[in-house]
């Protein structure tokens, strides 16, 4: 039962491009200036796409409201089932 896990890439936007930035050691769009992860979010009511990183309140930035949802990940996920 040995399976090779590939290591966690952070997805960008700019495809293969941006795995070759992320080699060099150069920032992705993920990390802030500060250096602390933003996680992009949905909002439930109006439907805006925004970053939002540890201390910021959970609230939308449009319209205020308070139901958020995780973007969902464009990685492949896979599960094994018994």
């Amino acid at each position: 039962m040995s399976s090779v896990r590939e290591a966690y890439q952070i997805p960008s936007s700019a495809g293969a491009a941006g795995a070759s930035g992320a080699a060099s050691g150069t920032r992705s769009s993920a990390f802030d200036i500060d250096g602390g992860a933003s996680i992009h979010y949905i909002c439930g009511d109006c439907g805006t796409k925004f970053p939002l990183k540890r201390n910021d309140p959970i609230r939308c930035k449009e319209c205020g409201c308070r139901v958020l949802y995780k973007e969902r990940t464009k990685r492949m996920v896979q599960f094994e089932a018994r």
